[in-house]
């Protein structure tokens, strides 16, 4: 099977991290570019969701956030009992494994494309939908208790969160703005793939970074960055198929539930959790779920996808 092109940029990120080259990006680019997706992300779906309004998106809404609760009550008993982890890290750990990463989702678009396989335009507003709640939960799961989670949370991190507002407003221009979002089109949707592709190339070296920092759990977080993702893929499979999701849905539902986040909650854990060891969980979801759910995890979940719906 040929490998696609945008992955092996990420690819290319490892490779010159571990040689040893030295390939530095502006400051600012990674930024630059994570926005860039993230608008991207979200007039794609606006635009793709103005000739598909569905009914019943309230419904799946609900469904998908109740979803993105679950995932770290799966993910919370593995760290605590087999990993032996106290309870600040279980829940910490814990929430980015419920909530999404962004970048993964691209992949798995820009991989859905290439091979002309088609997807509900609402998926953008399940990115969104998935970002938060399982902060929520992390925080209840480490401090045992409802009050952590206070009105200045939920406005800072909710309301405010520049993930949730560039894709939820990237949604609504695209669905909004009618024929006048087409000149947007050679910026923000002709330039997707080479965008995300730069966007790869730092990901692949700042991966590679997080490899090296692996010491105490070693082998635990390995075992649970790998087990995880496919505990949630698979739950996101079956929540697909009982969707009535197309193969390119019930793939990225499945994505979704695989992938962990290390934008969105580590800001929200130096936040509201400082307690909680950082590095342990930006390299299980950053060194170790994000490269194999780009290499190995989104193109399985395509693949489970597109036979299971045919």
């Amino acid at each position: 099977m040929m490998l696609d092109a945008v992955v092996a940029f990420f690819i290319l990120g490892i490779v010159c991290q571990l040689t040893g080259a030295k390939l530095s990006f502006p400051d600012g680019l990674y930024k630059t570019l994570s926005m860039f997706l993230m608008i991207a992300i979200g007039l794609k779906g606006g635009l793709a969701l103005q000739a598909h309004v569905d009914p019943s998106l309230l419904t799946m809404s609900l469904v998908v956030i109740a979803f993105g609760l679950t995932l770290p009550l799966l993910a919370y008993p593995l760290l605590r009992y087999f990993g032996q982890l106290d309870k600040i890290n279980s829940g910490a750990v814990a929430a980015h494994y419920g909530s999404v990463s962004v970048a993964t989702y691209a992949v798995a678009v820009a991989l859905l494309e290439a091979s002309n396989i088609s997807y509900e335009a609402y998926f953008p507003l399940f990115v969104v939908l998935l970002e938060m709640p399982a902060i929520l939960v992390g925080l209840v799961l480490a401090k045992g208790n409802l009050k952590i989670v206070n009105g200045e949370f939920i406005k800072k991190e909710l309301i405010a969160n520049q993930s949730i507002l560039l894709m939820l407003g990237g949604l609504a221009i695209g669905y909004m703005g009618g024929a006048s979002v087409q000149k947007l089109s050679p910026m923000f949707i002709d330039l997707f793939s080479g965008v995300l592709a730069l966007f790869l190339l730092k990901m692949g070296i700042v991966a590679a970074e997080q490899l090296s920092t692996l010491k105490k759990n070693s082998i635990f977080l390995i075992s649970f960055a790998i087990l995880m993702p496919m505990i949630g893929g698979l739950a996101g499979t079956g929540l697909g198929l009982v969707m009535g999701l197309s193969a390119g849905g019930v793939a990225l539902m499945a994505v979704l539930g695989a992938s962990a986040s290390y934008i969105a909650v580590p800001a929200a854990m130096k936040e509201s959790l400082p307690e909680a060891n950082a590095g342990m969980s930006i390299t299980a979801s950053l060194g170790i779920t994000f490269p194999f759910n780009v290499l190995i995890g989104v193109p399985f979940f395509i693949a489970l996808g597109s036979y299971l719906v045919q």
